[in-house]
């Protein structure tokens, strides 16, 4: 007859088996809760270290950041107006407006600067709320009324600034974009732009996920016309929303003028890539559905493509391809998501 410590030898790498088993399908389960964007992330990030192992370096990793910084704060304000049911595609000219008109109005003058950038976001208000209400109460399609919008601000710039952006922004203007809190341990600077990204990020995912009125935007964006029976006031909420897309164009134009300069084209192709940044995050296009939190995800893993794709050395036009391919892609798969869930 075999001994207890045989048996139990013998039944002890039966055990650890079914424990690795338990423990890989405990995995599996929790993976299948993660939104797909943040795997995708991952996988460009690991492939970046691969290419560039110097990436994980605390100041290399905080330039990325700064970088995406406005991609991302745009990304969660174009969040609302989709998950609204709309679209926003004035954000990009809206970004050029604010630094060509800050570079003639400030003209590298630092006593200009406060009083400019408030001028900024009383121009944002304007264009939100213009947008806003063509689209509700004029009941144009908000797909034409922001593509007007885009094509009105592109030529007011370029009538005013003669297509050649005149002036410059002072040094107080742009170092919201370029410079940071400097002596921090381990780190050395902590970019502003990484600082204003957390801020606007915390509030969009507590303003859409923790409060009435994020509830209302879901609410309008998924059944208008069960929203408006159960008292939300619909043409309000997406007023609103477009409102906080042209807010968040304000801030993105702001950090970019710190590092990008003054340009003509500092905000061309930014509205395709805030909204490919919101699908890749799960947001459907229909609205009624969305994640700030994966929004800013899709806006990072944009950022993590473009930078790899740099890296391997692939031209421009290559590059608009690759992005093309996935805002296509983007929203084909949220389309198929959708139909499966419905």
């Amino acid at each position: 007859m075999r001994t207890d410590p045989a048996r139990a030898a013998e039944e002890a790498p039966a055990a650890g088996a079914d424990q690795a088993e338990a423990g890989l399908a405990a995995l599996l389960r929790r993976l299948r809760g993660v939104p797909p964007i943040w795997l995708v992330l991952v996988a460009l990030l690991a492939l970046i270290v691969a290419r560039q192992p110097s990436f994980t370096d605390p100041p290399v990793l905080l330039a990325f950041l700064k970088r995406s910084a406005p991609l991302m704060i745009l990304a969660a304000g174009q969040l609302f107006v989709i998950v609204a049911g709309e679209f926003d595609l004035s954000v990009g000219s809206l970004i050029t407006a604010v630094v060509v008109v800050a570079a003639q109005l400030s003209n590298g003058d630092p006593a200009n600067t406060w009083w400019v950038i408030a001028l900024l976001f009383g121009l944002g208000a304007v264009v939100g709320l213009v947008n806003g209400l063509v689209t509700t109460r004029l009941r144009v399609p908000s797909f034409i009324a922001t593509l007007g919008m885009l094509f009105v601000l592109n030529g007011a710039v370029f009538l005013w600034s003669g297509g050649s952006p005149k002036g410059s922004l002072a040094d107080n203007f742009r170092r919201w974009g370029r410079l940071g809190f400097t002596g921090i341990p381990w780190i050395g600077q902590l970019p502003y732009s990484v600082v204003i990204l957390a801020v606007v990020g915390t509030g969009a995912v507590l303003l859409l996920h923790r409060t009435r009125f994020g509830q209302q935007v879901f609410a309008a964006g998924g059944n208008q016309r069960a929203a408006a029976l159960s008292g939300v006031d619909v043409p309000n909420v997406r007023v609103a929303a477009f409102l906080l897309s042209a807010t968040s164009a304000v801030i993105a134009g702001i950090l970019l003028g710190g590092f990008s300069g003054v340009s003509a084209e500092v905000g061309l192709g930014y509205e395709f890539q805030a909204i490919a940044a919101v699908v890749l995050g799960g947001a459907a296009l229909g609205g009624g559905r969305g994640s700030a939190g994966a929004a800013l995800g899709g806006a990072l893993t944009l950022q993590a493509l473009f930078t790899l794709l740099n890296l391997l050395g692939l031209p421009k036009p290559l590059r608009d391809t690759v992005q093309g391919l996935i805002i296509i892609g983007a929203a084909a798969f949220a389309s198929y998501r959708l139909r499966r869930v419905r």
